[in-house]
């Protein structure tokens, strides 16, 4: 029965985006290939790619950077049952400008924004040119960003989050052709299917829905009831089928 004094957070999700624990062990493959020695993950949340990828490549360091200090806890959590406490460092910190780097391989997943303060459009721009200064020479960048499927109609970004633009995002061959302009080449383009969405967005509100089933009396169960079906909403009369995540695997340009 969950705590009734609040639900948990994200315990239900194992990434904090549409990512199968599938496709993260092939990016993870992918990544440890290259053998880094040390890693640089920016927006971590609870690290659980960053912790895969040091767990896979002996004697291999991470660093995690984030604002959020329960999930922070969490990775520093998971990383210590892991045994992994020597090698992964968890710093509350922000992304921009950050001096953590250059890294031999960069992640930062659905996290650009913790790169730069610029607005759209521009963040991609500046997301990926901090990617470009943040990566040793012969790393690799795991780039995780979202994308339109085709232009939203008006309707469908009014049903989005508040104050969502056709700006917002662009498609995928103009996020593919930023990241070469910004010093990459693409070692692999993939984008997150049906599958991954409805497992993280289920996921994301999985907590919550389960403390509100047994709490619906409780003094903040109108609030969480109200954000919890705004956000089924936005998923679901919005951006599901329209907005998707890549996932692009970047090598700098020497």
């Amino acid at each position: 029965m969950p705590d009734a004094s609040s639900p948990t957070r994200l315990h239900s999700l194992e990434f904090h985006g549409p990512l199968s624990a599938a496709r993260a062990n092939r990016l993870v493959v992918r990544l440890a290939a290259a053998k880094p020695a040390t890693v640089l993950d920016i927006g971590c949340g609870w690290g659980e790619l960053l912790l895969r990828l040091v767990d896979a490549v002996p004697g291999a360091h991470g660093v995690g950077v984030d604002l959020n200090r329960e999930d922070l806890a969490r990775g520093r959590s998971t990383a210590a049952w892991r045994g992994l406490a020597d090698r992964v460092q968890f710093v509350e910190e922000s992304g921009i400008g950050t001096r953590r780097g250059p890294a031999d391989v960069v992640l930062c997943v659905g996290s650009g924004h913790a790169l730069t303060d610029a607005a759209p459009p521009d963040h991609l721009i500046g997301a990926l040119r901090e990617l470009r200064r943040l990566v040793n020479p012969g790393g690799r960048v795991l780039y995780a960003e979202g994308f339109w499927e085709r232009p939203p109609t008006v309707l469908e970004l009014s049903r989005m989050w508040p104050d969502a633009a056709a700006h917002d995002h662009c498609d995928l061959a103009r996020l593919t052709d930023l990241a070469v302009e910004a010093g990459f080449r693409p070692l692999w383009v993939e984008t997150a299917g049906p599958d991954e969405w409805e497992q993280f967005e289920s996921g994301f509100q999985a907590d919550v829905e389960e403390w509100l089933a047994a709490n619906p009396q409780h003094p903040r169960a109108a609030e969480l009831r109200h954000n919890a079906d705004s956000h089924r909403a936005s998923w679901l009369r919005g951006y599901r089928g329209i907005l998707n995540m890549a996932y692009l695997t970047l090598i700098p340009v020497s």
